[in-house]
């Protein structure tokens, strides 16, 4: 199956997750599983969230930013850069922030 987000709409879903600003994201939705293409302006986040009944992979393409970790599991922030992923495994919770000064691309897949 061939997924072409180089001609699928972008949505702006802003606060999401109880975050900054807005996330600006081009979504393929298929039962429990979204893959994603993400974008953060300079200064918007993701909330902190739980991942109850799934788990997430995002990797940088390009910008910089901070991945926040399971605080309750002893996680930190973590800086992210291009060609760097985050993982979040079921049960876990975490955020991701853009703390640079462009844009911050992402590649996410959250799997069921």
């Amino acid at each position: 199956m061939l997924i072409d987000f180089n001609n699928m709409e972008e949505k702006s879903l802003p606060a999401f997750k109880g975050g900054q600003k807005q996330y600006d994201v081009k979504m393929f939705d298929h039962a429990a599983n979204k893959i994603m293409h993400g974008r953060l302006v300079p200064g918007a986040s993701i909330g902190y969230h739980k991942h109850e009944n799934n788990c997430e992979i995002i990797y940088i393409l390009s910008g910089h930013g901070t991945c926040i970790g399971d605080k309750e599991k002893g996680e930190e922030a973590i800086p992210v850069n291009p060609g760097e992923a985050h993982y979040c495994p079921m049960g876990y919770s975490h955020s991701l922030v853009n703390t640079g000064d462009e844009d911050l691309i992402f590649f996410a897949v959250v799997a069921g």
